[in-house]
């Protein structure tokens, strides 16, 4: 068993248990559009709460599968609350996006393909003994690089004062910010269960590398895809000067996180509690309108 000592930290740190909320969202009366005037950027934002959950199914399958190698009751706990919460962010991102399939947005076939690539890539390929514990080391170092970054944009989604002030729809409002919260509170799972089964240094330093190069790639991709199917006629054709100006006005994270984030995360002392405020998450967490209905 690796050196566990981040685990013990996190949890003396951040002692709450982690658990699934039974969310409900009404997306009867969200627009295509609900960014007002703000195509591209409802696009990132897409991707953000539409293409992504499809990774994070994979990464609840690795943990799955890591499970019985964790023998730390803590951990464990964790490790089974991440999964039910990852469970209901793909099903309540699921209702998202049958209604912006409804009003003719083609986000079902990119989607599909997406999960193709998680599972052919990042799944177990039926692997066992000495190729099957390295290959679930690999992959849980790439989830937990890649869960970095979705703790830093879950902690840009709390603090996006821009979206409330763009008129963003307030159901879309709420479930970004309901999964990014949650991003935030699970942020240190992923990494404690890599250090419980490897902890290997320069694996997490390779894989973390990597994970950032895939994910950039991803969001640029997908945004495309969707601006491209997007059906309006009003979309506008300058999509590099939306992007430029969305970024300008804090109505889209900045690109540049996945350059600026990786020497946070590659410092040997590094260990997610070092992110942003737990208690941001957890007081929007509380006052959520879905959790709360």
């Amino acid at each position: 068993m690796a050196d566990d000592s981040a685990t013990r930290r996190s949890y003396q740190d951040e002692a709450h248990a982690i658990h699934a909320r039974d969310v409900h969202f009404d997306f009867s009366t969200v627009p295509l559009h609900y960014i007002p005037g703000e195509v591209l950027a409802t696009h990132v934002t897409n991707v953000m709460h539409l293409v992504l959950p499809e990774g994070e199914r994979a990464m609840a399958a690795c943990l799955a599968e890591a499970m019985p190698l964790i023998e730390d009751e803590r951990l464990r706990e964790e490790v089974a609350g991440f999964i039910g919460q990852e469970s209901m962010h793909a099903s309540s991102h699921e209702g998202a996006r049958d209604h912006l399939q409804s009003l003719g947005l083609d986000v079902a076939s990119f989607v599909a393909k997406v999960a193709w690539l998680a599972d052919n890539v990042l799944g177990d390929h039926g692997l066992s003994g000495a190729a099957k514990r390295e290959w679930l080391k690999e992959r849980l170092g790439l989830f937990a690089g890649m869960e970095h970054f979705t703790a830093v944009i879950g902690e840009w989604l709390l603090e996006a004062d821009a979206l409330p002030r763009a008129g963003m729809h307030p159901t879309m409002l709420d479930l970004v910010r309901w999964h990014g919260a949650e991003e935030v509170e699970h942020r240190s799972v992923v990494f404690d269960a890599y250090m419980y089964v490897d902890g290997g240094y320069a694996r997490r330093a390779r894989t973390g590398l990597l994970a950032s190069g895939l994910l950039l790639p991803l969001f640029v991709i997908s945004t495309a895809y969707l601006y491209r199917k997007d059906p309006s006629p009003a979309k506008g054709k300058n999509w590099l000067y939306q992007f430029a100006s969305a970024t300008v006005r804090g109505v889209i994270p900045s690109f540049t996180t996945f350059f600026t984030e990786m020497p946070r995360y590659l410092r040997p002392g590094f260990h997610p509690s070092q992110l942003g405020s737990m208690d941001n998450a957890l007081r929007y967490l509380a006052h959520s309108p879905a959790a709360r209905a």
